[in-house]
C-alpha cells in the first residue's frame, strides 16, 4: 500500500439416450458359404483436439522462484500496451517483488526497488505518468489476475493506474453470500462462470471495477504461491529479495 504518494490496492451431464426396437429380419434365399469371412475391419477413428490459444500478448515473469507467463487482455489496450513498452525497454528488470500478502497479492513495478537496501520501505517509487482506468464487468480479480496499482480514492478519484506498478492475486475463495453482498457495490453481477472461479480457485473480488485488470497467468500460479507465502518484514517486503525479469513473447 502507498501512504501519501505510495501506490497501492485497497481492501462454466451429458445424457446419451439410446433406444432401440426389435425387428424381424427375413432369411435371405441365397446363404453365404459357412466359410466365408468378412473381410472388413472396423477402424477406429481418434479425434486429436489442438489446443485453442486464446489471443493476446504474452509476457514471461522470470523470478527467483520460477517463471510466471501471463496472456495480456486486448481489452484493456491502453494498459497493455503500456506494459509492453516497459518489457520491451527492459524497465522491470531486477525490480522487486516489494510487497507481498499471503492470501491477498504480489505486488511489484517501483523503480526504487532495484538497488533498494535491506529494509528500505518501497513503494514510492513512480515512472511520472498514469494510466486512465480500462473496467470492464467481465475482467475481474480472480487468482492469477494481472492488474495495475494506483493512488487512493483521495487523491485519485478517477482511479487512474500506476505508469508502473503492478500485483498479480493470489487472493483465497469466496462463497456466495460473499458475493452477493460485493455484488451490491458492482454495476453488474457475476456471471455463473466468475462466481465459480470465486468459489474455486479463488482471488480477490472486493477490487473488482475498483482497480484495473489487464492480464491473467496462463502457467506459473505454483510460483505466485511459492512467492506469496514468503516470510515478510513490517510494510510487507520480503526479507529475503524476489527479484524479476519480464520479457515480451509469441
Amino acid at each position: 500500500m502507498m501512504h501519501k504518494m505510495k501506490t497501492f490496492i485497497t481492501l462454466a451431464f451429458f445424457t446419451f439416450f439410446a433406444m432401440g426396437a426389435d425387428a424381424q429380419v427375413k432369411k435371405s434365399a441365397v446363404k453365404k458359404p459357412a466359410t466365408q469371412k468378412s473381410t472388413v475391419k472396423k477402424t477406429a477413428v481418434k479425434k486429436t483436439l489442438k489446443p485453442v490459444k486464446l489471443p493476446g500478448v504474452r509476457i514471461k515473469i522470470t523470478t527467483d522462484s520460477g517463471v510466471i507467463v501471463i496472456r495480456l487482455y486486448d481489452k484493456t489496450p491502453l494498459h497493455r500496451d503500456n506494459f509492453i513498452k516497459l518489457a520491451n525497454e527492459h524497465f522491470f528488470d531486477s525490480l522487486l517483488f516489494h510487497r507481498v500478502m499471503y492470501q491477498f497479492m504480489i505486488q511489484g513495478g517501483d523503480p526504487n526497488s532495484k538497488n533498494a537496501q535491506p529494509g528500505q520501505m518501497l513503494g514510492t517509487g513512480d515512472i511520472g505518468y498514469t494510466i486512465p482506468a480500462e473496467f470492464d464487468t467481465t475482467l475481474i480479480h480472480k487468482k492469477g489476475a494481472l492488474a495495475a496499482a494506483r493512488m487512493p480514492d483521495n487523491v485519485n478519484p478517477e482511479k487512474a493506474s500506476s505508469g508502473c506498478q503492478f500485483y498479480i492475486v493470489q487472493g483465497r475463495q469466496w462463497t456466495d453470500f460473499d458475493l452477493n453482498n460485493i455484488e451490491l457495490q458492482r454495476p453488474a453481477k457475476y456471471t455463473s462462470g466468475q462466481r465459480n472461479a470465486y468459489k474455486t480457485i479463488g482471488g480477490y473480488p472486493p477490487l473488482d471495477m475498483n482497480y484495473t485488470v489487464f492480464g491473467e497467468v496462463e502457467s506459473g500460479l505454483d510460483v505466485v504461491d511459492k512467492i506469496a507465502s514468503v516470510p515478510v518484514a513490517p510494510g510487507n517486503r520480503p526479507y529475503g529479495d524476489v527479484r524479476m525479469y519480464i520479457e515480451v513473447i509469441k
